[in-house]
């Protein structure tokens, strides 16, 4: 039952809270800071990933983006809107220092939304600049 003090979240609230937590790589959520169970001084050993892992992963990758594509040729035009939104959104904003990673990840969700437009058949579902 929903009452004043419950009341939802708008989606722009809903977007800053899971780009704050996917920038500060779920460094934080509702509860603060995540803390690591061997404590703040002991860092935990993360072994190189070896060739064949990441050859596993490029194809993981491969896998998903595609899976993203054909998911977003079938989704609603608001759905492809929502997403043109976010790719606009985690793009460096007036004031703050560009990320090349920040910006390269935009322009790939960019691309994903026209190379799913391509299999919609539709010529004007390009994303703008």
């Amino acid at each position: 039952m929903s009452t004043s003090a419950t009341k939802p979240l708008g989606l722009e609230t809903l977007l800053e809270q899971a780009l704050a937590r996917w920038e500060n790589e779920g460094g934080s959520d509702a509860c603060g800071p995540q803390q690591s169970p061997l404590g703040e001084d002991a860092e935990s050993p993360v072994p190189a990933l070896t060739n064949a892992e990441l050859v596993q992963l490029q194809v993981r990758v491969i896998a998903l983006e595609n899976l993203v594509i054909s998911l977003l040729a079938d989704s609603s035009d608001a759905q492809r809107v929502l997403a043109r939104e976010m790719a606009a959104y985690i793009s460096p904003r007036p004031g703050f220092t560009r990320h090349h990673l920040t910006t390269h990840a935009a322009a790939q969700m960019k691309h994903m939304l026209e190379r799913a437009g391509l299999f919609r058949g539709v010529a004007d579902w390009a994303v703008d600049g």
